[in-house]
């Protein structure tokens, strides 16, 4: 029996696992522990590929369980929390009480990028639009940025249900957008040939050390910035057409 081909599958199933353990989470409101186990499904979600590669397993049957792992840590969860940003967020919109699902826009803007990222072939070495795992990440530190800014704009903006559905809607856009991303996913052990990775990984440890859960969303945003100025200025060293 060869164990090794059941790893990264194994790895996978792990993140969903943490996904569904998030949700729980979620639905308490304990938005702290949802974001642990959502950063931890995306930490097994980095390393499933990483041993597929290693031990030479790839296959479709890992494909569609990543897909569908994802769908759930990183489609699911960070819908629910708009939904619940969206019903305790002040300046109501509409008294139609089912107005906070429009936070699952955001489950199906991921569900579609997820959908066409299995049949797109031009996403083998680096991304075309947000990866859900980065805009789930965005999405729980939210209400943490919330509950622990001493700032009242911060609370006023995040908790505005205008700006919460602007958010809803960008993030569904940009999880599709058309703009080349570079993959965090290290496929040669050296540093000429991660350099830009090394970077970004550095810059996203200081801002959260110096900002903390606040430090999150920068990241995001920085993650964008600089794979634009990647695409613009090739800061990884290799051509672009």
């Amino acid at each position: 029996m060869n164990i090794k081909k059941h790893v990264p599958n194994t790895i996978t199933l792990l993140n969903l696992f943490c996904g569904c353990i998030a949700l729980v989470f979620v639905s308490q409101q304990d938005f702290q522990m949802a974001f642990f186990f959502v950063f931890l499904g995306i930490f097994f979600d980095f390393f499933d590929g990483f041993f597929a590669r290693l031990f030479k397993v790839t296959g479709e049957l890992g494909l569609q369980l990543d897909s569908l792992a994802d769908m759930v840590t990183s489609g699911v969860v960070p819908g629910y929390v708009m939904y619940y940003l969206l019903l305790n967020g002040q300046h109501e919109i509409t008294s139609w009480n089912y107005f906070p699902f429009v936070g699952f826009v955001i489950t199906m803007g991921s569900c579609y990028r997820l959908a066409f990222f299995n049949i797109d072939t031009r996403q083998s070495e680096s991304f075309i639009g947000l990866p859900t795992p980065a805009n789930s990440l965005f999405m729980l530190s939210l209400p943490l940025v919330i509950e622990n800014s001493d700032s009242f704009f911060i609370f006023e903006l995040l908790t505005n249900q205008w700006v919460l559905v602007l958010i809803t809607a960008f993030s569904a856009y940009i999880l599709n957008a058309e703009i080349p991303l570079f993959s965090l996913k290290i496929k040669k052990f050296t540093l000429k040939d991660n350099l830009l990775q090394v970077s970004f990984i550095t810059l996203a440890l200081l801002l959260v050390l110096f900002f903390k859960y606040a430090g999150v969303p920068l990241v995001i945003i920085s993650y964008v910035l600089l794979s634009v100025l990647n695409n613009k200025f090739s800061l990884d060293g290799k051509a672009k057409s």
